[in-house]
């Protein structure tokens, strides 16, 4: 497992350095230390999830109801829908989007929620 951390040292509003350190780990290259992939989930997510954003009717006020909420969402999020990312070719040579959970090879098919 690597490890990494990414830090921005401001001086007022103003972003004056970027600090790229190793934590443990030893393949990893100092310009693949990157946070855009976090930051483009932390965006998807609050884009999909009303419940996250403090402005909007749905905003969770209990704990308890933000994490029920979080869970079915990622469950669907990474279980039901097939993403364009993992696009692949089956046998027959048809081009298929797959899940995270597939693509994993955690499950054989696509959930549905229910399930």
């Amino acid at each position: 497992m690597e490890y990494a951390q990414f830090i921005k040292k401001r001086k007022g509003r103003r972003l004056r350095e970027i600090v790229k350190k190793v934590i443990f780990g030893k393949n990893i290259e100092e310009k693949e230390i990157s946070t855009s992939l976090l930051e483009r989930q932390n965006l998807t997510f609050r884009h999909d999830n009303n419940r996250v954003s403090r402005k909007i009717i749905g905003f969770s006020k209990k704990v308890e109801c933000l994490i029920s909420r979080m869970m079915l969402y990622c469950t669907h999020f990474y279980c039901c829908i097939e993403h364009s990312g993992l696009a692949y070719e089956d046998e027959r040579g048809i081009k298929c989007k797959n899940t995270p959970e597939r693509e994993a090879k955690i499950t054989e098919s696509k959930l549905k929620l229910r399930d």
